[in-house]
């Protein structure tokens, strides 16, 4: 059973609040109506998308007999709120941090690829519940909001793994590529093309892609 102190429910709570902000601003700019209107939205993807993120690594590292607890990185969350006003966020919002630095490259790899796996997995099942939402929008107004944050979180899930893979600083990929390569390599395409496909098709086409082929 995993187990959080004070401290690190803290942590998740703070980084939580400062990425739905962050990607909040990233598609809206300072509209603040518009502001107001997505942040609920965007807060359901983050929301879910930070924690699956964290408690992945947070739950590999304890099935190892590690002690891990997530810690906020202040800087971090600083640098994705200036970034989202140029419509990209930069997420660094923290680590999982271990009581032994002394792992293997293995053992490290296998940590941090928990977290985008988490990331993609909820990708997945964000759009496969859009398609199945998307035919009963026009019977409910909850239907439709159900559809907006799967849609939204599809995108935003999409974008933490392929950042998180990114070889990049202390970022999950660089862990994952000392490790293995070809299991990076193969990943990082995998999120990647979910990434490109959320900017390019888009996640509302890519339902109605999904319900024509079906």
């Amino acid at each position: 059973m995993l187990k959080f102190t004070k401290n690190e429910i803290r942590d998740l709570i703070i980084a939580f609040l400062v990425l739905s902000v962050a990607f909040a601003i990233s598609n809206v700019k300072l509209d603040a109506h518009q502001f107001v209107s997505i942040l609920p939205i965007v807060m359901v993807g983050v929301a879910l998308g930070s924690l699956v993120h964290e408690l992945g690594e947070k739950f590999v590292a304890t099935k190892y007999g590690y002690e891990a607890e997530f810690k906020a990185w202040p800087l971090g969350l600083l640098i994705a709120l200036a970034s989202s006003f140029i419509g990209m966020v930069i997420a660094l919002p923290g680590s999982v941090f271990t009581n032994d630095d002394n792992r293997d490259d293995e053992i490290n790899g296998r940590i941090a690829i928990a977290g985008p796996m988490a990331n993609m997995i909820l990708a997945v099942l964000f759009i496969v519940i859009a398609a199945l939402i998307f035919p009963l929008k026009t019977y409910s107004d909850v239907f439709t909001l159900i559809y907006l944050i799967c849609t939204v979180g599809f995108s935003v899930n999409s974008f933490l793994a392929t950042f998180n893979l990114l070889p990049l600083y202390t970022l999950d990929g660089t862990k994952i590529l000392k490790w293995n390569a070809k299991i990076w390599i193969i990943i990082f395409a995998i999120s990647a093309i979910m990434l490109l496909s959320s900017i390019t098709i888009g996640a509302e086409k890519m339902v109605q892609l999904i319900i024509t082929g079906i």
